[in-house]
C-alpha cells in the first residue's frame, strides 16, 4: 500500500515503514538504544531526503523508547537521578547541534554531513564496542566456575568536585562527565536524528561504570526527553518533521520495543554488546559503500552546475 509523504514528497510502502519502526522498536527494547542509528540510514536507503529522516526519526524514537522504559521501570532498572543529570547535559547539547544543523542547511551541506557523521561514528563505536565485547565473551567463558564481582576501579571520574550520590547504581561520583556525556549524545541527536544510545550505553558502562543492568533503562529514560526536545526544535525551524512517516514507524517502533525488552532478558549482556556491534558495523559498511559507490549522485551534480 502506497502512501504519500508530503514533507519527505516521495511515495513508500506503508507496511514496510510499519516493519522498519518494529524491527527498530525491537532493538530499543534489547539494547538501550533508541534505534535511530540504524532507523535513520534505512530510511535514506528507501529515498527519504537525510534532512527529513533526521528530523522524523527523532519523533520516532520518542515513542520506543517511552514504551521501553516502561518495561524497565516495572522491573526497577532505572537510575532516575542519573536519567535527570544526563538530560540536562542532554538539552543544552541539542540546542547547539540544532544551530549547527540550520547553519550547514542553509549552506546545502547538511546531507553530506549527516551521511559522513554516521560512517565516522558507526565505524568508531562498532570496532571498539566489537573488541570490548568479544574480550568480554571469552574472559565469561573462561572464568565458568563461580565468579567474585568484579569491583571497578577508581579512575578519572572519581577525582572530580560536585560529587552525586546515585543509589539505582551504586555510585557515587561527581555530576560533570554525566552532563559532558549527555551534552555530547544532545548534539548528536540534533545532527544525526539518533537517541545516542549507542554512544550512551558504553560510556555509562566504561566512563561513568554504572552497572549493565540499569544502563539501558536509564539511557532510555534520558533518550525520551532530549529527542523530544530535539523534535521541537526541528519541527519549529527547519518543518522537517514529516508527521504521516512519524506516525508510521511510531505505531510499528512501540509495539517492537516491548518485544525487544523480553529477549534481552533471555540473553546474557556479553552476547547483547557483540549482538549490537555487529549490527553497528553492518550499516557503518552499507553507508560508507553508498557514499563510495554513487555515480548517480556525480552526474546530478555535474548537470545541476550546468558544467556537463
Amino acid at each position: 500500500m502506497q502512501i504519500y509523504l508530503p514533507i519527505a514528497e516521495v511515495s513508500v510502502n506503508a507496511f514496510m515503514l510499519l516493519g522498519l519502526g518494529g524491527m527498530v522498536g525491537v532493538l530499543s527494547g534489547m539494547f538501550g538504544v533508541g534505534g535511530g542509528f540504524l532507523m535513520t540510514p534505512l530510511l535514506f536507503f528507501i529515498g527519504i531526503p537525510p534532512a527529513v529522516a533526521v528530523a522524523t526519526e527523532a519523533n520516532q524514537i520518542v515513542a520506543s523508547s517511552f514504551s521501553g522504559v516502561l518495561a524497565h521501570w516495572r522491573r526497577k532498572t532505572v537510575d532516575i537521578r542519573m536519567g535527570m543529570v544526563l538530560q540536562v547535559g542532554g538539552l543544552i547539547g541539542a540546542a547547539l547541534g540544532v544551530l549547527v544543523f540550520n547553519f550547514l542547511k542553509s549552506m546545502g551541506q547538511v546531507d553530506l554531513l549527516i551521511r559522513l557523521s554516521y560512517v565516522v561514528f558507526l565505524g568508531i563505536v562498532g570496532s571498539l564496542m566489537f573488541v570490548e565485547s568479544l574480550g568480554a565473551l571469552r574472559r565469561s567463558r573462561a572464568a565458568a566456575g563461580p565468579r567474585k564481582p568484579v569491583r571497578r576501579q577508581r579512575n578519572w571520574v572519581h577525582t572530580w568536585p560536585l560529587k552525586m550520590r546515585f543509589r539505582t547504581s551504586g555510585l557515587y561520583i561527581s555530576v560533570i562527565p554525566p552532563i559532558l556525556v549527555g551534552m555530547a549524545v544532545g548534539v548528536l541527536a540534533a545532527i544525526m536524528g539518533v537517541g545516542g544510545g549507542f554512544i550512551m550505553v558504553p560510556a555509562m558502562i566504561y566512563i561513568l561504570g554504572m552497572p549493565t543492568k540499569v544502563v539501558v533503562g536509564t539511557s532510555l529514560f534520558q533518550i525520551i526527553l532530549v529527542t523530544a526536545f530535539t523534535t521541537m526544535l526541528h519541527a519549529t525551524t527547519n518543518h522537517t518533521v514529516d508527521m504521516a512517516l512519524a506516525v508510521l514507524l511510531l505505531v510499528g517502533g512501540v509495539v517492537g520495543a516491548q518485544i525487544g525488552t523480553q529477549i534481552g532478558t533471555k540473553l546474557k549482556a556479553e552476547q547483547l554488546r557483540v549482538l549490537l556491534a555487529a549490527l553497528v558495523l553492518l550499516v557503518c559498511g552499507k553507508l560508507a559503500g553508498d557514499l563510495l559507490l554513487e555515480p548517480t549522485e556525480l552526474y546530478s551534480i555535474g548537470t545541476s552546475g550546468g558544467h556537463g
